[in-house]
């Protein structure tokens, strides 16, 4: 029997994993916390750890796990830039679950960027209060306008469909643009200086880390809006915060940020948070903060859940499982053995 060390366990996470994991005869430990340096201990005897987007699996846990005898690091997620995946190579596979839904990020990007421009979570509060007031609900249409998508991968084509039955005039930039597609791409500082709003669907690397910082701010248009469902660390929080300050960035609408580790996915309600660049970002009046929640869908918990205990099945079974094992060979698009074996070494 297969066992999984499952960290940073939610609720809603079991339902789906109970099920695939029954069915499959595989054993799953789960724990609260999320895997750390501090907490890598818990995987000893364990065949695979699943981890989520703020678990901290850098050189030292991977190393840890090698020496506790894990083979396998499962992402249940599609980003894993807090994986060290040069530290994996050749001790550790590691996979991930790159289409969980991406039409349910995708639709919730949409959400995020109606609510902000029609006001509609402010109306939402005053109309609680008996206030059907107008006054400064005033929005724009999105038909005519330009978005700019960062990243066309699966989330980045299906949010750009739903722009095209707004009326929306598209383009995009990717370092690896699909040349199948009909998008229309352009270089990022055509995007940056074009775009009415622009859009992050792209992954967290050393190339898009501060990907929207004070300089490529500077070239965008006064009032532009900017959506970020991808990863929090795309954009430089501080320089965020003065652009919409100096009303240069008409609205932001964050499904992440850059150091939500400590924060989100917990109840602080009774208490007082000690990040003061959150703080100041969601007293803004124009800012929108969820906590990580565009993947939250029913339809996706249960993709996450069987693709994930899939992946651990064909490691073991030794199937080819191009599209879903990492490492920062394959990464960086350069030659990598699955081509030839089916797994990365």
């Amino acid at each position: 029997m297969m066992k999984i060390a499952f960290f940073d366990v939610k609720q809603y996470d079991k339902t789906g994993f109970d099920f695939y994991s029954d069915l499959n005869n595989i054993k799953i430990k789960y724990y609260e916390p999320r895997l750390t340096a501090d907490t890598v201990g818990l995987a000893q005897g364990f065949d695979a750890v699943c981890v989520f987007v703020n678990d901290e699996v850098d050189d030292y846990v991977v190393n840890k796990l090698y020496e506790y005898g894990v083979k396998v690091i499962l992402l249940r997620c599609a980003g894993f830039n807090n994986v060290d995946t040069k530290a994996c190579f050749g001790k550790i596979h590691v996979y991930r679950v790159p289409a969980y839904s991406p039409y349910s990020v995708a639709e919730h990007t949409m959400a995020l960027l109606l609510t902000s421009i029609r006001r509609i979570h402010k109306a939402y509060n005053r109309t609680r209060d008996f206030n059907f007031s107008l006054t400064e609900l005033t929005g724009f249409d999105l038909f005519g306008k330009t978005i700019g998508i960062i990243g066309t991968g699966k989330i980045g084509k299906i949010f750009a469909n739903i722009c095209n039955g707004f009326g929306m005039n598209i383009i995009c930039y990717d370092k690896f643009p699909d040349k199948s597609s009909k998008l229309k791409y352009v270089d990022l500082q055509e995007l940056f200086k074009k775009s009415d709003i622009i859009s992050l669907h792209c992954p967290l690397t050393d190339e898009t880390s501060y990907l929207i910082n004070k300089n490529s701010i500077d070239v965008m248009k006064k009032g532009v809006v900017i959506i970020n469902t991808s990863r929090g660390g795309l954009i430089n929080t501080e320089d965020l915060i003065d652009a919409i300050k100096n009303k240069k960035v008409g609205a932001a609408c964050l499904d992440v940020y850059e150091e939500e580790n400590d924060i989100f996915f917990r109840d602080f309600s009774n208490h007082i948070v000690q990040d003061d660049q959150l703080a100041r970002l969601i007293s803004l009046p124009n800012v929108i903060v969820t906590s990580h929640q565009a993947f939250l869908t029913k339809e996706a918990l249960d993709n996450i859940a069987q693709m994930t205990i899939n992946n651990l099945i064909s490691f073991y079974e030794n199937k080819p499982n191009i599209n879903n094992e990492v490492c920062y060979v394959c990464a960086k698009r350069e030659e990598c053995h699955k081509e030839k074996s089916g797994k990365c070494f």
